[in-house]
């Protein structure tokens, strides 16, 4: 791809570093921001380096926030005695589209993967174990993506639990395994969540 401009090259090339955005993609979306005002221009890099620079994580659950804790966590009709723990925000926003949770959340911040170098001490695992005892958590779900990985994750956590005296469940598996949970439709997902099994069931049919 050839340019006559230096400057939109450079764009160009910042484009194409977005997760599942390519050169031509990203030439698109550059010549599209050309179109626009200058004032129109600033405000769209204005706010994504506003969000960049003032975003926080949540103190309790690690999603993110406008404050030290989120609008879930804060939320005193939300009970904090269910906790969804989750891989990603990705999958609390998936999860929330549903409306079917009234719980509160745990992002991890990935998954056990051996192979990619991800280890239990890189997750948020030892402050979900806090949280459990803290705040006398009555049920965990473990709404994890049906994968290897996920599943390590699962019965890694649950082996640190077997003294807890705390319901441990994961959401049915209507998601097909080596699936995601954020592009799994939302009757897909509520119904997953509505229809979660003990862990200790899942773990004696594999």
């Amino acid at each position: 791809m050839s340019f006559s401009s230096s400057l939109l090259e450079q764009s160009v090339n910042e484009f194409a570093k977005l997760p599942g955005i390519g050169k031509k993609t990203a030439l698109r979306l550059v010549l599209h921001l050309l179109k626009q005002s200058k004032e129109e221009v600033n405000q769209f890099t204005g706010a994504v380096a506003h969000m960049r620079n003032e975003i926080k994580f949540c103190r309790e659950c690690f999603n993110v926030s406008d404050s030290d804790v989120c609008n879930i966590c804060s939320n005193v009709s939300r009970s904090k005695r269910i906790i969804c723990v989750v891989e990603s925000i990705r999958d609390v926003i998936a999860i929330e589209s549903t409306q079917q949770f009234s719980g509160r959340y745990h992002v991890l911040g990935g998954i056990i993967s051996p192979l990619d170098g991800i280890g239990p001490d890189q997750l948020n695992i030892q402050p979900l174990l806090s949280r459990i005892q803290r705040d006398e958590v009555e049920e965990l779900i473990f709404a994890l993506n049906p994968n290897i990985q996920g599943d390590t994750t699962l019965f890694y956590i649950n082996k640190q639990l077997k003294d807890a005296s705390v319901k441990i469940t994961t959401i049915a598996r209507g998601i097909a395994f080596g699936g995601e949970l954020e592009y799994a439709d939302e009757m897909t997902l509520a119904r997953s969540i509505q229809n979660r099994q003990p862990v200790g069931n899942y773990i004696g049919a594999k």
